[in-house]
């Protein structure tokens, strides 16, 4: 069946609930990581590894109900990409789907920060304030987008856990910003004082970073694979359901 079929109560709640889970993993095993080595490179292999599996679980949990975006980029990126089609999200789901994940983020930081037996709300003192931390997030959006978008538009979205788990995977190594690359999340980590953290001040750069990564996932998404085609209207309603991304 199609998302569309499912009530817009219960998808919300799949971003909720996927989105908080999505982020006490990368805290909680970036919490974890640091507790266990003092070495940065084992401390971040274990961060990526921890969040590869989770992201893969979680989107082919979640897709069927919601899509599994997690993340407001994808959700406005595939409104912006697919509305001419009519494939894309509503604007009410837009609407509803960003609060709910980054309300949905915050408590995943929260719930990770409980679970170590660390102070339940403590903001980040982590400074990611650098030009080329913000080129990092733009690409990694940008490449996030157009990996995920690139799947459904050449038919292959069921490949999307493996596939764009692996992109985040190999986007943690080769961003100078390790690939957070979703406004949602980056506003969870920013209340978890961890290895996971952002400061607050280093928020909003973060978020126009990865807006306009955005845009450019956007743009070479149409120039790779071409602008999204409108439904007939005598067309065959699709029966499968098909995740966008994280």
């Amino acid at each position: 069946m199609s998302t569309d079929a499912v009530p817009l109560s219960r998808r919300v709640a799949a971003e909720a609930v996927g989105t908080a889970l999505l982020v006490a993993v990368v805290v909680g095993s970036g919490i974890q990581a640091s507790e266990l080595s003092h070495d940065a490179g084992v401390q971040l292999l274990t961060n990526c590894l921890a969040t590869v599996f989770g992201l893969g679980v979680l989107i082919a949990v979640f897709g069927p109900v919601s899509g599994a975006h997690f993340n407001p980029a994808v959700t406005l990126g595939s409104w912006l990409a697919d509305r001419r089609s009519g494939d894309g999200p509503s604007p009410r789901d837009v609407a509803t789907y960003v609060p709910a994940q980054v309300g949905g983020a915050i408590a995943g930081s929260l719930l990770a920060n409980a679970v170590f037996g660390r102070p339940v709300l403590a903001l980040s003192v982590h400074d990611r304030s650098a030009p080329h931390l913000w080129l990092g997030e733009a690409v990694a959006t940008a490449g996030l987008l157009l990996v995920a978008f690139g799947l459904n538009r050449t038919g292959r979205g069921n490949l999307a856990p493996a596939v764009v788990a692996a992109f985040i995977g190999a986007a943690y190594w080769f961003t100078s910003s390790t690939s957070f690359a979703n406004p949602a999340v980056t506003i969870g980590r920013a209340f978890t004082d961890s290895f996971a953290g952002i400061a607050p001040a280093s928020v909003p750069a973060f978020i126009a970073a990865q807006l306009l990564g955005t845009a450019a996932g956007l743009g070479l998404l149409t120039l790779v694979f071409g602008p999204a085609l409108r439904q007939r209207a005598d067309a065959p309603v699709p029966i499968v359901v098909v995740p966008d991304a994280r």
